[in-house]
């Protein structure tokens, strides 16, 4: 790609994750849909440095499971396509509603920013939120922006340029589930390992066997063409 990123943007419906998007690539943008579905693809680029990021405006989701066509659209961007770097977008407000989608995303790739949003409107609410800590906790940077006046944006852009030349190393904290579910996925993990590889994160795809959600099985037979995922 030399020195052309991709950078997905992922968030709940009404995070400002479109005014982010619209708000960095300007006139820089066009529209379409995603291959074989009727949802809307947004894309635009941004110059940083010597620098292009293609800004992927993933659907507004409130969960990456297969319960919808806006939720395997987005969750199969970011397992199949890797985007160098994903950008969670969360309402500054709203904060433990929407960790639930970044915490999803943080099982499934490496590379995440975690970017709060509105963050002018919660400090008028008096909420303060402590982004180094968050970043220490979560293993990954946490910015806090305010899409709409356009604050915040320089380091999102100095963060995401970081990442995609090594000067950051992410390392996202690993969720621990009951001890049952956990045993569960010590067993299926390396099966999943000898099937797919590195290809996508074998934990994950393992806690999504358990959940039997058979539209990523069908997903992964048809990208890797290993009938034995679904077995």
């Amino acid at each position: 790609m030399g020195n052309s990123f991709r950078i997905a943007l992922a968030g709940n419906p009404n995070t400002g994750k479109s005014t982010l998007f619209n708000a960095l690539t300007g006139l820089r943008q066009h529209t379409g849909n995603w291959a074989g579905k009727t949802v809307s693809l947004a894309q635009g680029n941004v110059q940083y440095k010597d620098k292009t990021f293609h800004l992927i405006d993933l659907p507004g989701t409130y969960s990456l499971f297969s319960n919808s066509s806006d939720e395997e659209v987005a969750r199969n961007y970011i397992v199949f396509e890797k985007p160098d770097v994903t950008v969670v977008v969360l309402d500054a407000t709203s904060l433990e509603r929407n960790f639930n989608l970044a915490l999803q995303v943080l099982e499934m790739t490496k590379n995440v920013i975690i970017c709060i949003n509105l963050i002018d409107v919660a400090e008028k609410q008096g909420i303060t939120i402590n982004e180094r800590i968050l970043t220490n906790r979560l293993g990954v940077p946490v910015i806090k922006i305010s899409a709409r006046n356009k604050k915040g944006f320089p380091m999102l852009l100095d963060t995401i340029d970081r990442i995609v030349t090594g000067a950051i190393e992410c390392a996202p904290v690993q969720m621990k589930y009951a001890e049952e579910i956990e045993e569960q996925i010590q067993k299926i993990e390396p099966k999943v390992l000898d099937i797919i590889g590195n290809q996508l994160s074998a934990r994950w795809v393992a806690l999504r066997l358990l959940d039997g959600d058979e539209k990523l099985l069908n997903e992964i037979n048809r990208r890797f063409g290993l009938k034995e995922a679904a077995e």
